[in-house]
């Protein structure tokens, strides 16, 4: 990654924060306190911002000339609910999330579960007034709401989760584990990138490449995930490590090795910025984000 990408991410990044603090002071009224609390400790709490940052750069990559973090802000916040839910007993039981004591165990499992769930229509307003602020008509506003929500229905994230979890304590074949992470990791990071075309009025073309593009980082980023959980500490991580052993889940490292997961990874890295690049969409900041997936070390 060259430092002006390196930069332009993390004034990006700075960005999307400033963003989701906005959301978080205008959107939360009304809501029992204790949870508009929770969904601000969870929203608020930190984290890469990838898919928001992805969401900017797709956009950008295919002509977009306005400000979209308002759009991109809102796959954020489904990220946010979805870390929120996968800490939970039921889920992976988890006791820390970005350095910090998950949302349940500061608020409490009922606290924790609503705010997750009233995530979800914060989020879809969210981004349908995104879209609305880009020109882009009520029909085209919709069909992004459509298209973030599918990501994150039983079709994609949440029906990711329930392989997974069904996962634990068998040993999965490498195209079987790629089914669940394509689902529970990748659909949303996909949706991020053709959220960003569809608000750029994109083509068909480009839609096509950056499915690809998000497929493939997605898996990468999966993978990599699996590696650090077997190579990083907890305090690096900022979550606990050595989780997946702990659950007795199928990973990457177990099936291909460290080494070999990690070149796995940077096949998929290869693949999508090829995918981009044949198409005529491959940016500096597509290009970083896609290299900091396999690069990262949290």
């Amino acid at each position: 990654m060259t430092d002006i990408a390196a930069l332009r991410l993390a004034v990006d990044r700075r960005a999307i924060d400033d963003t989701l603090a906005a959301f978080c002071a205008t959107e939360l009224g009304g809501i029992e306190p204790r949870v508009a609390e929770a969904i601000r400790y969870s929203v608020l709490g930190g984290g890469k911002r990838l898919r928001a940052m992805l969401v900017a750069a797709a956009y950008e990559a295919v002509g977009g000339t306005a400000d979209c973090r308002v759009l991109a802000s809102a796959v954020e916040v489904i990220h946010a609910y979805s870390l929120v839910h996968d800490d939970l007993p039921c889920m992976d039981d988890d006791d820390v999330r970005r350095g910090r004591p998950t949302v349940h165990r500061v608020f409490g499992v009922p606290v924790a579960a609503c705010a997750g769930l009233a995530m979800v229509p914060l989020a879809a307003r969210c981004a349908y007034r995104g879209a609305l602020a880009l020109g882009l008509p009520s029909t085209a506003a919709a069909d992004i709401v459509r298209e973030l929500m599918r990501a994150a229905g039983a079709g994609g994230m949440i029906g990711g989760q329930i392989l997974d979890l069904e996962a634990e304590g068998v040993s999965l074949p490498l195209d079987e584990l790629e089914r669940v992470h394509r689902a529970k990791t990748g659909a949303l990071i996909v949706a991020a990138a053709r959220v960003g075309v569809r608000g750029a009025r994109g083509t068909d073309r480009e839609l096509e490449a950056v499915d690809r593009y998000g497929s493939a980082i997605g898996l990468a980023f999966q993978i990599m995930d699996d590696v650090l959980d077997v190579t990083a500490t907890t305090d690096v991580l900022g979550k606990t490590a050595g989780r997946d052993a702990a659950l007795r889940k199928s990973t990457y490292p177990a099936l291909l090795g460290t080494a070999g997961a990690t070149q796995r990874a940077g096949f998929l890295i290869a693949d999508a910025t090829g995918a981009l690049r044949e198409a005529g969409i491959l940016t500096p900041a597509l290009e970083s984000i896609a290299q900091y997936v396999v690069a990262r070390r949290s």
